[in-house]
């Protein structure tokens, strides 16, 4: 008992909470950000850049990229293949 109150008094005890002059968590959810960052380089941006470069991502390319023949071939190949191994598992 004696050992648990000494424990209580030991000023160095309250050195696990924050310095005073953090900002506390809630208040930093509240707040805007201003500063954002490029997803393609990671430099540093203004809310109208961010804004722009998000519009121009999601709208894409204009037009799909193209496979060549060869390749659109082999994928056709393996969709029969594995259409066939349905029916025929072995």
């Amino acid at each position: 008992m004696v050992v648990l109150s000494v424990q209580m008094l030991n000023p160095y005890l309250a050195c696990a909470l924050p310095p005073p002059e953090d900002t506390p968590e809630e208040v930093l959810r509240t707040q805007m950000a201003s500063e954002f960052y490029s997803i393609l380089d990671g430099e540093t941006l203004t809310a109208d850049e961010y804004t722009e470069l998000q519009a121009i991502l999601e709208a894409g390319p204009e037009t799909p990229p193209q496979l060549s023949s060869e390749i659109r071939h082999i994928i056709f190949l393996l969709r029969i293949r594995k259409l066939l191994k349905t029916f025929i598992p072995f």
